[in-house]
């Protein structure tokens, strides 16, 4: 079955479910950031296991749900969890849910994970707005067969993230006494963490940040008209010089401390949109 027909058919499953196509604003949760969904006055949620077309998330600390609701009185399509091309997804299954809220009326997209820094001043717990990435360490999710229909065979991608969005988020943080990072963000396949040699070479090419989701979601979400913004929560250091090891279970603990920050960022931005 084609692409769009996939579309066309979990768009029709999804709004049996959630009525008409209302929400403006999707939003992606990442690894240990799933509480947000406490703040969001539910109206629908359904498992990712019952739509149509749809992956099913396999990591722990994230909820595999797709909801509908209410954010700071802002209706919007949020999935508590998202897919990773290390998880065995092709990197169109990965990008999949991101298409599927184009189809649902989403006008704006905003992304958040859990990275590794590889920037000296950055500590565990800091917030990084993401500026720009670098994509070359994963699969592309445009690579094949275009649809015309959902975007142009070459999209521009001079500014992914958009520009006016971040410039809110950081008047938000400065009016709220956060302290928050703009930087790049690499992403690779994972699911191994980095080498300290990869940890190097990654601050070699100018990256900041380095995570495992995120760019191919922001590739499609360009590809297809939607304005981006994303943010990641630091929770781990990469470019210590002692024996820095890391486990996904510290990582989930970092974001979720680090998550009340996030939250208010989200919700004040949503009414901002």
């Amino acid at each position: 079955m084609g692409l769009l027909k996939q579309l066309e058919e979990t768009a029709q499953f999804v709004e049996s479910k959630f009525g008409s196509r209302a929400a403006k604003v999707g939003i992606v949760l990442g690894s240990g950031l799933g509480n947000l969904t406490e703040e969001i006055v539910i109206e629908q949620a359904i498992p990712y296991a019952d739509i149509p077309h749809f992956p099913v998330s396999t990591v722990k600390g994230h909820g595999g749900k797709l909801i509908l609701g209410t954010l700071n009185g802002v209706k919007a399509i949020v999935m508590s969890g998202r897919f990773h091309f290390y998880e065995g997804y092709s990197a169109q299954q990965v990008v999949f849910p991101v298409r599927l809220m184009k189809w649902l009326g989403v006008e704006t997209l905003l992304l958040s994970n859990a990275a590794g820094s590889v920037h000296p001043d950055y500590k565990v717990g800091d917030l990084m707005i993401i500026n720009d990435h670098i994509s070359f360490f994963t699969e592309n999710p445009l690579i094949g067969k275009n649809e015309e229909t959902i975007g142009t065979r070459f999209p521009d991608m001079t500014e992914p993230y958009s520009k006016a969005i971040i410039e809110k988020a950081l008047t938000i943080a400065r009016d709220n006494n956060i302290d928050i990072h703009q930087g790049v963000y690499v992403a690779v396949t994972g699911p191994t963490f980095e080498t300290k040699a990869e940890y190097r070479l990654i601050k070699a090419v100018g990256g900041h940040v380095v995570g495992m989701s995120t760019v191919q979601e922001t590739i499609a979400a360009v590809h297809c008209g939607l304005k981006v913004f994303a943010i990641s929560v630091v929770t781990d250091i990469g470019i210590r010089e002692d024996e820095n090891v890391i486990t996904h279970e510290e990582v989930l603990q970092a974001a979720k401390e680090a998550e009340p920050k996030l939250t208010l960022i989200f919700k004040e931005l949503v009414q901002q949109l």
